[in-house]
């Protein structure tokens, strides 16, 4: 049984702890065993059920207020049991991030019933072949056709890509140079010009693809926000998923260390427990320290977006490096502890080892996260 008693840090309301025990009942019930050999009907089938037990509720909001804290709970909560579960409520949240920070309110009509119930699939078309973690170097267009935007270009590494009814795509409208010339439209999959190109296999199977768009005619109600707000819009979105995140990272790692102390308990050596050789108590102490820490910054985070703070940058940059980071050192150190059986295919700490390791790249790489960190240290000393 995981620790439970950072619930009763302050960073939480009595809201929080019965959301949480209603996701960890629902976990347990639900995700004993998951089929990871159907990624895109499972996604599918998590999608429903997420959204039928009211999980997805909480991944969009018409008035634009997200509670952050209640999202990287349940990441927490479902990535400690599956991988998959987990990315299923995060994409649901990132891909209509935009429709609720910035949507007008028929895009908001339109789409968060439907995706909140789990009964449309929703994407975010950040990334580019060229651009990858460098937005505002996006090369794909929207030209202005009279009452319509005609989108031309590629994305690649785009989740739920090949199975989401709604995709939030980034464009250059040319407002401006750089990131002030992007713009953000809702693009369906039967729009003609649409095509999935390419799908994706990777180390721990998700539904990926590359997409292309060849003249996509979209009406201009499509639009979310303002021309040239693209680039806003989009860092807003990741302000607020970069921190759950993290939380993802977190439930991965609590779950490695449960692993590993069940494992250290009931393992012997020498006619004692494994756990009795201080090398391997060094290693569990490393292991709690990195899940606590990781932790408070996770909802320090958080906390200070749901408390008001119209940007978090700076400490949703420290969650997402500092959690991923020492969450694949805690399930490293899991695996070695578990010897030969760490390696297995089907054991618990492989599938942590290989579900870990796409979390320190993708919303922003560790190195990103390292750069953007310094830039807001920076600026807040020359401003203070």
């Amino acid at each position: 049984m995981s620790d439970k008693s950072y619930l009763d840090w302050p960073f939480f309301e009595e809201r929080h702890r019965l959301l949480t025990a209603a996701a960890e009942d629902w976990a347990a019930a639900h995700l004993g065993a998951v089929d990871h050999g159907n990624v895109d009907g499972t996604c599918r089938a998590l999608v429903a059920d997420l959204g039928a037990a009211g999980f997805l509720a909480h991944t969009g909001a018409e008035d634009g207020r997200l509670d952050v804290r209640s999202l990287c709970l349940l990441r927490e909560v479902l990535a400690r049991y599956d991988g998959l579960a987990d990315f299923a409520l995060a994409m649901q949240g990132l891909g209509t991030g935009a429709i609720s920070l910035f949507g007008t309110e028929g895009q908001k009509a339109r789409w968060l019933p439907q995706t909140r119930e789990g009964k449309a699939i929703a994407a975010f078309a950040l990334t580019e072949p060229q651009s990858g973690s460098d937005v505002a170097q996006s090369t794909m267009v929207a030209l202005a056709d009279g009452d319509s935007y005609i989108l031309s270009g590629e994305k690649t590494w785009i989740s739920n890509g090949g199975i989401a009814d709604l995709y939030t795509v980034f464009a250059r409208t040319g407002e401006g140079l750089g990131a002030k010339g992007l713009s953000c439209f809702l693009v369906t999959p039967d729009m003609a010009g649409f095509e999935v190109v390419e799908r994706l296999e990777v180390l721990a199977p998700h539904p990926l693809a590359r997409l292309r768009f060849s003249e996509v005619r979209v009406p201009h109600t499509a639009l979310i926000g303002a021309p040239g707000a693209g680039f806003r819009i989009a860092m807003s979105v990741l302000d607020v998923f970069r921190s759950t995140v993290a939380a993802a990272a977190l439930g991965f790692a609590r779950r490695a260390l449960d692993e590993a102390l069940a494992r250290v308990m009931s393992r012997r050596i020498g006619g004692a427990p494994l756990f009795e050789l201080q090398m391997v108590q060094g290693h569990i102490a490393d292991m709690a320290l990195d899940v606590d820490a990781a932790a408070l910054l996770v909802y320090r985070a958080a906390w200070t977006r749901d408390s008001g703070a119209p940007r978090v940058t700076r400490e949703a940059a420290m969650a997402k490096l500092f959690a991923t980071e020492q969450a694949q050192q805690v399930i490293d150190r899991a695996v070695q502890l578990h010897g030969g059986d760490g390696v297995r295919s089907g054991e618990v700490v492989e599938r942590l080892y290989r579900d870990i390791r796409a979390l320190r790249i993708y919303e922003g790489a560790s190195d990103v996260q390292r750069v953007v960190i310094a830039r807001q240290t920076m600026a807040a000393h020359l401003g203070g």
